[in-house]
C-alpha cells in the first residue's frame, strides 16, 4: 500500500517532485498492483543492430511484409515522446538503439498504462514487428511490453553527454550507458585481446596461469605492493611482472607459453600509469629478440586491421602508420642523435653523475648508471618516438634479465617498442646463464642499498631453475592498456580501464576513517 508521503509525492506538480522519491513511489504503486517490477528471464531473439539489418535486407528484397511479428529484444529506455494513445521511444542495448512505436489499441490497456509509468533508464523487453516510419526510420511496432527492471535513479540530466571526467571514471556504469564512445573503447579492448590470443594459439603457444602472490618479487624494475598471509604467517608481494614463473615453465619443457593478466606496481598515477594494469608476456624457446620484433609488428598490425580495417590510424590528431617493418634504431644511436651523449663513455657512476648534473637529471635518479640513462632517454628520446619505433640493444645496467651482446658486453639483446611517445612493449633474448644472472641479481641488491627503490632481490628458486638448463629463449611483454589507448585514440589510460583507481573523495575518506575508528 502507498503511504501518505508517497501518495503526496504522486500528486505534487512535476517541477516540485524529487525524482528519486517519485520513482520509488511509482515502484511501490506498481508492486501494489501486482506488477513484477524487477522482472525475470526474458528470451531475446535479436539485438537492435540485427533487427535493423534484417529488416533493411528484407526491404531491399521486397519480402518485408512476410517478416515475423514476434521478434524480441531487450534494453534500456533512453528516450520517449508522444502522448495520448500512442507514443515513440528509443531502447538501447549493447549493439545500439532501436526506435519503438507503442499503441494502446495494439498492446492493450493495462500494458499501455504500464508504458506511461516508465521512466528513462528503465529496462524493458519488447516483442513486435519491424516497419519503417514515414520519416524513414526502421522501428518496431510493439505488440508485447515486459518490464524487466525499474531504475530508481535517473540518468544524468543531459544523459546523452556525460562529460565530467571524475564522474565517468567513478561511475563507469553511467559512462557506459550514456557514452557510445566509452562502450566502443571497451569493445575494442575485448577484440584486441581476442586477436592476440588467436595469433598465439595459431602458432602453438600455450596460455597458462601463474601466481599473483610472490614471496619474492622480480621480473621488472618496480616497487611492489605488500600484503600478509595470515595462515602462513608471512608477507607476500603482488607480482610486478609475469616473467620469472613463465621462464621456469620454459625450463620445464613448455616451449611456447604466454599469459595475459594483471600486474601491480606501487608507483605514481598519471595519464599513462595505473597501479594495476594488464600485461601480456610470451616466451618462445629457441627464438630471440629478433623474432619478438617480428611478433609485435605482426600482432599490432592484426589488431589495427580488426578494429579499423587499415594500418593507418589517428592518435590525438596525429596519423600513425603501423605498417611493418617499423623503424629500428639502437639505444646508443637514438640517445646520441638527440642529446650528443654516448652511453659507452659513461663507464663509471662518477662519469654518469657528472653528465646527469650537466643535463639536469633529478637527484633521485642519480643513484645508478641505469637510472641516469633511463632518465636521459625519457627526456630526450621518448617524446620523439611518435611513429612506431623499435629501440634495441639496451645498456646492461637497464637490463638485468637480458643476454649480453658478446662483442659489446656493456649492451644487451633487448628492445622496447614505442608508439606515440609511449613504450608499449619490452623484449629480450633471455639471459639463460645462471652465473651471469646471479651476478646481475647481486648488482640489483647493491643498487637497492644505494637507494634504488625499484631494484629487486635475488630469487633463488628462479636461479635453481636456470641451473637446470634453459634453452635460448625470446621473451616479450606488451602493455595492453597503453596499446588500447593508441588503437582507441584515448588520451588517458583511465579511459581504457573499466575501473581505474581514484583518490578518495573527502566524504569517502571521512566515512572510511569513521569506520576504522
Amino acid at each position: 500500500m502507498l503511504n501518505d508521503g508517497e501518495r503526496k509525492i504522486m500528486t505534487q506538480p512535476a517541477d516540485r517532485i524529487d525524482e528519486v522519491a517519485q520513482r520509488r513511489a511509482v515502484i511501490a504503486e506498481l508492486k501494489e498492483q501486482g506488477v513484477d517490477v524487477f522482472g525475470s528471464r526474458f528470451q531475446v531473439s535479436h539485438s537492435t543492430s540485427e533487427l535493423i539489418r534484417l529488416y533493411d535486407e528484407a526491404e531491399k528484397a521486397g519480402t518485408q511484409s512476410g517478416m515475423p511479428a514476434d521478434w524480441t529484444f531487450a534494453g534500456r529506455l533512453v528516450a520517449r515522446r508522444g502522448h495520448g494513445k500512442a507514443g515513440f521511444g528509443n531502447v538501447q542495448d549493447l549493439a545500439g538503439r532501436l526506435q519503438i512505436y507503442v499503441r494502446k489499441d495494439i498492446i492493450g490497456e493495462e500494458p499501455y498504462a504500464l508504458w506511461k509509468k516508465l521512466y528513462l533508464g528503465d529496462m524493458v523487453g519488447l516483442e513486435g514487428q519491424m516497419f519503417r516510419t514515414d520519416k524513414g526510420e526502421i522501428s518496431m511496432r510493439v505488440e508485447k511490453l515486459t518490464l524487466l527492471a525499474k531504475a530508481v535513479r535517473p540518468l544524468p540530466e543531459k544523459w546523452h553527454g556525460l562529460q565530467d571526467i571524475e564522474t565517468r571514471y567513478r561511475m563507469r556504469h553511467l559512462d557506459l550507458i550514456v557514452n557510445t564512445d566509452a562502450r566502443q573503447v571497451f569493445l575494442n579492448r575485448v577484440r584486441m585481446i581476442r586477436v592476440l590470443r588467436n595469433y598465439l594459439d595459431d602458432r602453438g603457444f600455450l596460455e597458462v596461469e601463474t601466481p599473483v602472490l610472490h614471496a619474492i618479487y622480480g621480473g621488472a624494475s618496480a616497487r611492489p605492493f605488500r600484503t600478509h598471509h595470515n595462515a602462513l604467517g608471512m608477507d607476500f608481494y603482488l607480482r610486478i611482472a609475469l616473467e620469472l614463473h613463465l621462464k621456469r615453465l620454459i625450463v620445464g619443457g613448455l616451449e611456447k607459453v604466454y599469459e595475459i593478466s594483471r600486474v601491480f606496481r606501487n608507483e605514481g598515477v598519471s595519464v599513462r600509469h595505473n597501479p594495476e594494469f594488464t600485461m601480456f608476456e610470451a616466451y618462445w624457446a629457441y627464438a630471440d629478440y629478433q623474432d619478438m620484433m617480428n611478433l609485435v609488428e605482426e600482432v599490432v598490425g592484426q589488431m589495427a586491421m580488426a578494429l579499423h580495417g587499415k594500418l593507418q590510424i589517428e592518435y590525438q590528431g596525429q596519423e600513425i602508420n603501423l605498417t611493418p617493418p617499423w623503424r629500428r634504431i639502437s639505444f646508443r644511436d637514438a640517445l646520441k642523435e638527440e642529446s650528443g651523449i654516448d652511453i659507452l663513455e659513461l663507464t663509471t657512476l662518477e662519469k654518469a653523475r657528472a653528465v646527469a648534473e650537466e643535463h639536469g637529471v633529478p637527484e633521485t635518479d642519480r643513484v645508478s648508471i641505469g637510472k641516469i640513462l633511463d632518465s636521459l632517454f625519457s627526456r630526450y628520446v621518448d617524446p620523439k618516438l611518435q611513429q612506431p619505433t623499435i629501440i634495441y640493444d639496451y645498456p646492461l645496467e637497464l637490463s638485468p634479465l637480458a643476454k649480453k651482446i658478446p662483442d659489446q658486453p656493456l649492451l644487451t639483446y633487448r628492445f622496447e617498442g614505442f608508439i606515440a611517445g609511449m613504450e608499449i612493449c619490452n623484449a629480450f633474448s633471455e639471459l639463460n646463464d645462471p652465473e651471469d644472472q646471479r651476478a646481475r641479481f647481486e648488482a640489483q641488491v647493491e643498487a637497492g642499498k644505494a637507494g634504488d627503490e625499484e631494484a629487486h632481490p635475488i630469487d633463488e628458486e628462479f636461479l635453481a631453475a636456470l641451473e637446470q638448463g634453459m634453452p635460448p629463449t625470446g621473451g616479450i611483454g606488451i602493455g595492453i592498456d597503453r596499446l588500447c589507448m593508441i588503437l582507441s585514440n584515448a588520451a588517458s589510460v583511465r579511459d581504457v580501464i573499466l575501473f581505474p583507481h581514484m583518490r578518495l573523495t573527502p566524504e569517502m575518506r571521512a566515512a572510511a576513517e569513521e569506520e576504522g575508528s
